[in-house]
Formats: C-alpha cells, structure tokens, sequence
C-alpha cells in the first residue's frame, strides 16, 4: 500500500479532502465519533470483541471437555503466550515502519481463517487437542502484531488530538461492554449448543473487523527514524534496538514498565486458570458461572473506562496508580478465598473498575508524551511487560490449579502489593503526575 513519507520523527497522514470539523459540542466521551476512521476502527473492533467473549468461554470449556484438566488449559494458554511475547517486539517494529492498518488486517483475516476451520472440526466432532495448539500458536503470532498496532493508529485517526483520552475510553468502554455482554450469552450457548456455534460466531466477527479497516479513508504513513534514515532503510533489529533504547533512557517509562510486568505476571495464570477452575469445581458454577465472573470484571471495568473518559485528566495520577495497585492486590486474595460466585463477584466488579480507570489514564499518558515514530514501538513494549511473563504464570497456574488453589491466589496478591510497595518506594508513580 502506498503512503505518504516524512522526514522527521512525527506522523504524516493524507486526509480525505473534506476534513471533519472539531466542534466541542457534546458529551466529551461521544466526540470522537465525530471522526469517520475512528468510527470504523470502533464499530469493527467492537464487533469482534464480542466475538472473542464467545471463544473466550468456548476455548476454556471445549479444553476442559478433551482433557478434564487444569494444567492442560494452562498449558494451551501458555503456548498462545509465548509466540505473543516473542514477537512482539518485532511487532511494535513493523508498526512504526509499515501502516498500522496493514497490519491490522493481516490479523483479522488469519484469524478469521483459523477460527473457522476450528468451529469446522469442533462442529464435526473431528477436534484434537493437537488443533487447538495450533490455534493457540497463530493467535499468538497474531496478536504480537495486533496489539501494538492498535495501540499506535488511534492517534492517527483522529484529527482532533485532544479527543485521544476520549477516544481510548470510548474504544475500551465500548470493548468491555461486550465483554460484558458477552460472557454470560457464550457461556449460555455453549451450555446448550456446545462450543462449536461460538467459535462460529468469533470467524464472522474477525471478516467485520477487517471489512472496517478496508473502508477507512486515510492511507497510513510510513514513518522515519530522522531525515537521513528512514524507518524502512532500517534493519528490524536496529528499529527494535531504537525503541528499547528510547524507553530505557525514559526513566519515567522504565520503572513504569516493571510495575506493569509484576502486577500482569500476578494477574494471568488465576485470572485465566484459576476462575475457571473454581468455576467448574469449588462453587459447582459451570460455565455460566465463569461468565457470569468474566461479566463482573467487565462490568466494573466497563464503569471505571466511562469515569476516565468523561472527567478532565487529573492531576494526581500517582495517587490513582498506588491506590489501584493495592486494591487489585488485595482483591486477588480475596478470590482465592471466596466461598461462592456471588461473593467472588462482589469482588470482581470493583477490581474491573480499578483496572478500567487506570488503563485509560495510562495509555492516553503515554500516548500523548511518546514521540510518533517511536509510539508503535513503545506500545509494543508495554504489551510485552504485560504479557511478556504470561506463559511462566500460566503454566505455573496450570500446575498449581488442581491442588494448591488458595495458595495460587494469595500467593498472586502478595506479588501485586510488593509491586505496588515499589512503585511508591522507586518513585515510578509519583513521576506520572
């Protein structure tokens, strides 16, 4: 695809010859939909976020059905993990140096393909587990790619810069409702129909989203490092070093990266592994149970996202990040330690709103400060400190789940308050505001 090229470190982008206006007017959450990119980007993405809440559900139950196993679910979620976290900086790079929206589409559409041939074999009583390895490893690769490109073309979508708080908590807001919506639906269909039709419905909603970005108007630049070296002259290992540098010589961003990586270490195995399992064996829930938890989260986040977007940006990030920290800390614990899905769930929705708060203030902080050329990247970099360790606490999680459930969570709170204790020690919070 052809695209406009800069000589400096910031982004180009060809507009469409009519550009939207950039009236104030309106709920400030909603003014980002005055922009038509975004809106495709939004409704297709959206889409097929709800689709992911079916497999989500689907993936976890037909697992379980193979093999009757913890560890084995464990295992399935570790193999998707560790192509994602190998790849992705190779991923951030290929953001900066090609159009985020390529990339995009790649994603979708390989996606599309292979959750459809996998609702085939399911559907015909044809799967192994040996498929769903597969899949796991594909949506690994894919989403290395997916992530840092979706976190780096949403400025370039929008021609009003100062909606891009309100566009990262319309976008996550939006995304979460889903997942509340969807959960407890997947979780039904499955329950009744089996685990095929929502693997179905996951295939149709990747062609949405790629169908989307087809219609988006702008062409995506193809960014350059300096106005002697272009990004595309570049080895992928010399912009990968770039970006690696760039966030260590940040101090700011360095400290605020191992946060990120010891509080989602501490999150993925009991979030991924562990629900499910007291799901299906301590409360006797079931899937629906499991979704009904999958809702609370998404429902609290979903709440958090909305009050992030809707308020003027604050001026004591800090206090917001340590606060959050603890709470998600102690509220893992307390997971581990609940009799019932309903009291799991009173647990769950007020960690979502935490969790939803603080990642719109965090993404849009960083957003806004990191250099263009350097911001696929940077994102890339964040993604991996989140899931860069996912495969050690899955599998951990996955050996732990069947005889040692308690300790798993609690064991996981301790990590995330320890990481909260740091960030006030090292300064890495107060340093936001």
């Amino acid at each position: 695809m052809s695209a406009d090229t800069i000589a400096s470190t910031g982004h180009a982008r060809s507009r469409s010859p009519e550009p939207e206006p950039t009236s104030a007017a309106g709920p400030r959450l909603l003014q980002p939909l005055r922009e038509h990119d975004f809106r495709l980007l939004w409704l297709g993405e959206s889409v097929s976020s709800l689709g992911d809440q079916f497999q989500f559900v689907a993936l976890a139950w037909l697992v379980l059905g193979l093999t009757g196993s913890g560890l084995a679910l464990g295992g399935v979620l570790a193999v998707a993990s560790i192509p994602r976290a190998a790849l992705m900086l190779v991923g951030g790079a290929a953001s900066d140096r090609l159009s985020p929206r390529t990339i995009l589409l790649l994603s979708n559409g390989t996606r599309a393909i292979f959750v459809g041939l996998l609702a085939v074999l399911v559907l015909t009583g044809s799967i192994q587990m040996v498929e769903v390895y597969v899949l796991a490893i594909v949506f690994g690769i894919s989403d290395a790619f997916f992530y840092p490109a979706i976190g780096a073309i949403m400025p370039q979508l929008l021609q009003d810069q100062a909606r891009l708080p309100s566009a990262n908590a319309l976008f996550r807001g939006t995304l979460l409702l889903m997942a509340l919506v969807g959960p407890p639906v997947a979780g039904l269909v499955v329950a009744v129909a089996q685990p095929g039709p929502a693997f179905a419905v996951n295939a149709l909603s990747f062609v949405v989203a790629a169908v989307a970005l087809v219609l988006i108007r702008w062409r995506m630049p193809v960014v350059q490092a300096s106005a002697d070296t272009p990004v595309a002259a570049e080895s992928v290992l010399a912009s990968i070093r770039a970006g690696i540098a760039y966030a260590w010589h940040d101090v700011t961003l360095r400290l605020l990266l191992v946060m990120v990586a010891a509080i989602d270490f501490a999150f993925a195995g009991p979030d991924a592994v562990g629900l499910a399992w007291l799901s299906a064996n301590r409360w006797g829930a079931g899937p629906i149970g499991y979704g009904v938890l999958t809702g609370g989260f998404a429902l609290g986040a979903l709440a958090g996202t909305l009050i992030a977007g809707s308020m003027p940006q604050p001026r004591h990030r800090s206090w917001i990040l340590t606060g959050v920290a603890f709470a998600l800390g102690v509220g893992l614990i307390l997971l581990g330690l609940a009799p019932s899905v309903g009291v799991a769930l009173l647990v769950t929705v007020p960690m979502g709103l935490a969790g939803g708060l603080i990642n719109v203030l965090l993404i849009s902080w960083l957003q806004a400060r990191t250099e263009a050329a350097m911001l696929g990247r940077v994102m890339s970099l964040v993604m991996l400190a989140s899931v860069g360790l996912a495969p050690i606490s899955l599998a951990a999680a996955g050996l732990l789940v069947d005889g040692a459930v308690v300790p798993l969570f609690v064991g996981a709170g301790g990590i995330v308050l320890a990481a909260a204790a740091f960030g006030v020690v090292s300064g890495a919070a107060h340093r936001l505001d």
